[in-house]
């Protein structure tokens, strides 16, 4: 029952922990496959413990069997059916049997059989019979328990391959924007457009220079009128219609000479240090221009 859906040419392994009171069983079941998947093929028999340092290739079996023969001893976690899953081909099966107590529930089984990565083909089957079921619960201090019979199949897939679902859209690229056009004056071939003619934008009259003494403002208004107290001598200069000399000015509060911080914006003095009432004025070269430096 366990072995009856072998096909010739299958590559075949056969894992065992303990044999129990018949070691000869194995070599019996050994040659019950061999002659099932054809002269050319050989039978691998691994035992449980050593299965890691045999280093299988990965997807090499069609067909594993795990504690089919000896003792039902093997426990079928989900770490050791993801290493029998690395070795098995894609669509290959699995076959194994448990022995679990008469409390367990088979349905874990399956669950443990979905987490590895592999696809029940059924639930798990009741053996009636099998040789060393005495043996088994003895070996494991059972005194009731139930043997069960699992298989399952690698998807046609290896693990970890990806694959678009089909309702998922494919990513969409922007498209891209076009060039920005540069063009010229030049580019205009409608003869209905009129240009206009940048000589005739200013007349004469824009083109001569002003006086600058028309362009003088008073210091405190801003503006080409003097103030109330005036004392730059724009007054003078609009009321004469002549540029009044900075020697002319008079000062009109009377504190011009205590220095800057007692002078209006617009002062003649301002710049200068302080000095006594009617004391004369006077700057060296270097204050006149004090952007100069002084010859030696």
């Amino acid at each position: 029952m366990i072995f009856s859906d072998i096909v010739k040419g299958d590559n075949v392994i056969i894992v065992w922990s303990d044999l129990g009171p018949d070691p000869d069983h194995l070599q019996g079941v050994v040659t019950q496959v061999q002659e099932a998947v054809g002269g050319s093929k050989k039978v691998c028999v691994e035992n449980l413990e050593r299965l890691g340092l045999a280093n299988y290739p990965s997807s090499y079996f069609d067909r594993i069997y795990s504690g089919c023969v000896g003792l039902a001893t093997v426990t079928h976690g989900v770490d050791l059916l993801a290493s029998l899953t690395k070795i098995l081909k894609p669509g290959g099966q699995l076959t194994f049997v448990q022995c679990l107590a008469s409390t367990e529930d088979p349905a874990s089984l399956t669950s443990s059989i979905i987490l590895s990565g592999l696809s029940s083909s059924s639930t798990p089957q009741l053996l009636e019979s099998y040789p060393t079921f005495d043996a088994t619960l003895s070996k494991l201090n059972l005194s009731q328990a139930k043997l069960y019979v699992a298989k399952a199949t690698k998807p046609n897939h290896e693990v970890g391959a990806a694959r678009l679902l089909t309702f998922a859209k494919p990513k969409q690229t922007a498209p891209e924007k076009p060039a920005a056009s540069v063009w010229t004056l030049e580019d205009i071939d409608d003869d209905t457009v009129e240009l206009m003619d940048d000589s005739t934008l200013l007349a004469e009259e824009d083109l001569v220079k002003p006086d600058p003494s028309s362009l003088r403002v008073c210091g405190t208004t801003g503006k080409r009128k003097a103030c109330k107290d005036c004392s730059c001598g724009l007054k003078e200069e609009l009321d004469s219609g002549k540029e009044v000399k900075k020697k002319d000015f008079t000062s009109s509060c009377g504190s011009c000479y205590l220095g800057d911080a007692f002078r209006c914006g617009s002062c003649p003095y301002l710049g200068m240090p302080a000095f006594n009432p009617g004391d004369k004025i006077t700057l060296s070269n270097r204050q006149l221009n004090p952007d100069l430096r002084e010859v030696s």
